[in-house]
């Protein structure tokens, strides 16, 4: 059962998961791979082999033995493709160019305002620039593009985007690209996007079934189960920022009132700053922060109030789910040590039992992450002809097969 399920699951992530696992430790054995990735030997081989038919994999000098049998090391084809990634955010955008291994091989960013009429011209202009200074001789060949966006995309494929936080409605992000560049394009949910690039490249790669929770600006969330990103039925699963906290709560950015990310994200954080605590005019949860590093009880307050908050919504998340390892990503990650003052006990206290010793693993914020999980979607796809990546997912893999020997 354990084969078939591997093999045939639409959207599973688990061949590139190999390939991503190669590519950050070197060569392995089989063996090795089975346990690095808690799979069967007889999965590993089953798509080990298919990975080899694709040009991705060859099998390198044997491995010298103790007296057993001597094992047969793999190694990664790295020129085997890349990606671009993109990730936008209400000011800037973050290009990267990924190879099918996680290295990347060049990074880009600039400015945009996703609330100007030219939002979405600056976005393909920045996009068909980067491609134009990529694709040497020495580069593999581009498999496609992947865009994160902090909204809801239906379907990855089609990539048309509601982000209010963007100020966009119903923007076609992905036809635009296609149409200019020629090349597969998939959009899709930032914290989705990066949950794939987590289960390819991070803590998730040994994890079948765990939460991506992302804190700053706003809140999101992403649900990995059998390793593969639950979508919901429109694409919209993951937006835990809008759990309603709080009845007659602050408005948050989606016309709501009492949201999650009302109280947590950077505006509610400010907010509640304001009433306790001298703040320039413009300040940001950076300043808040300073504050904190610098000692200020009641800074250090306003964060811990804010963790004790985030701290029973993901337990809630947590015992709904029942994941085997929550990761806490995103720019407030850099103030997490006065998050979990208040973070960490709440947690605890509304764990159902037996899952009260869930591990809860933080990594620092990089934009350059972000744009690795957008670029993971175009990664993830080369064997996904009928699920997420639909259409998209079909092209990315026909030209990948076309580009190996």
């Amino acid at each position: 059962m354990a084969v078939q399920r591997y093999s045939t699951d639409r959207g599973d992530l688990t061949r590139t998961a190999i390939l991503a696992l190669l590519g950050t430790v070197g060569p392995l054995s089989r063996t090795e791979i089975a346990r690095q990735l808690d799979l069967s030997p007889a999965t590993v081989t089953q798509l080990t082999r298919e990975l080899m038919g694709h040009g991705m994999l060859e099998e390198l000098d044997l491995e010298p033995s103790r007296g057993g049998r001597p094992a047969q090391k793999l190694g990664l084809i790295g020129s085997a493709g890349r990606a671009l990634g993109v990730k936008v955010t209400t000011d800037h955008l973050v290009i990267v160019d990924v190879r099918l291994d996680g290295e990347v091989l060049g990074t880009w960013e600039r400015p945009v305002d996703t609330t100007s009429p030219r939002a979405l011209d600056d976005l393909v202009e920045a996009v068909s620039d980067a491609v134009a200074q990529t694709g040497g001789a020495a580069d593999p060949p581009l498999l496609g593009i992947g865009v994160g966006v902090p909204g809801c995309v239906e379907d990855q494929a089609v990539g048309t985007v509601n982000a209010p936080t963007l100020g966009w409605h119903a923007t076609p992000v992905g036809a635009r690209l296609r149409r200019r560049l020629d090349l597969p394009v998939l959009v899709e949910n930032d914290v989705n996007a990066l949950a794939a690039a987590e289960r390819l490249y991070g803590r998730g790669r040994t994890h079948r079934d765990f939460l991506v929770l992302t804190i700053g600006r706003g809140v999101g969330a992403a649900i990995v189960t059998d390793g593969r990103v639950y979508r919901g039925a429109r694409g919209g699963a993951g937006e835990f920022g809008h759990v309603p906290m709080l009845a007659a709560g602050p408005v948050c950015g989606c016309g709501n009132h009492g949201c999650l990310e009302a109280l947590v994200g950077a505006p509610g954080l400010i907010g509640a700053a304001r009433t306790r605590m001298e703040l320039p005019q413009e300040a940001t949860v950076a300043d808040i922060g300073r504050a904190a590093a610098a000692g200020d009880a009641a800074a250090r307050e306003v964060f811990a109030e804010a963790g004790a908050v985030l701290g029973r919504a993901a337990a809630g998340l947590i015992n709904v789910v029942d994941p085997e390892v929550v990761v806490v990503l995103g720019e407030g990650t850099v103030d997490w040590p006065y998050w979990q003052e208040g973070f960490d006990p709440a947690i605890r206290a509304h764990l159902y039992p037996g899952r009260r010793d869930i591990s809860v693993e933080v990594e620092s914020w990089d934009d350059t992450s972000w744009a690795q999980g957008a670029a993971a979607l175009v990664l993830a796809t080369p064997f996904d002809a009928a699920g997420a990546a639909g259409e998209q997912g079909r092209l990315v893999r026909a030209r990948l097969i076309g580009s190996t020997p």
